[in-house]
């Protein structure tokens, strides 16, 4: 199975292209990035570039689920609604590709990767480095949240 994990945002979004085949002990990391965009353009065009870059991960990588992180509540509204609508472009696009959709809340994420739902970011990044195999010199904080979304649902789907 193929999974996309997505942490969304709009300057910067979290990607990871997982593999687990039956009879692997680990799950393998086939691509990730921070997709990143300029402050500079139009949010509109920011959307467009986004929904791009799924669409073409999607066709080069075939993944057969999005996992991607459900929205959390915090004081910056106009954040919120930027990054909703971001979750809105990349569910769009792995729709149109027949992707099954997994969704998962920050808790959920950091249960499934440390075992304690109020663990901080630290504990979940050092555990994602033990459960896959993950060159440390360049990964960021939004890659390895996508990691840790795609191991997710990697635990909680069955083919």
């Amino acid at each position: 199975m193929r999974i996309l994990g997505i942490d969304p945002g709009f300057e910067r979004l979290g990607v990871a292209v997982l593999k687990k085949q039956k009879g692997d002990k680990k799950e393998k990391i086939l691509f990730s990035e921070c997709f990143k965009t300029s402050a500079k353009s139009e949010f509109s065009e920011r959307l467009l570039l986004i929904g791009k870059e799924i669409k073409y991960i999607i066709k080069k990588y075939k993944p057969e689920v999005l996992a991607i992180e459900t929205l959390f509540l915090t004081t910056n509204q106009k954040t919120v609604m930027h990054v909703a609508e971001v979750r809105g472009v990349v569910m769009y696009e792995a729709s149109l590709a027949g992707l099954k959709i997994f969704e998962a809340s920050p808790p959920q994420i950091k249960i499934a990767t440390t075992g304690y739902g109020k663990a901080n970011k630290e504990q979940v990044m050092k555990m994602v480095k033990v459960l896959v195999n993950i060159d440390n010199s360049k990964k960021s904080d939004d890659e390895l949240d996508a990691i840790a979304i795609a191991l997710t649902a990697s635990a909680c789907v069955r083919n």
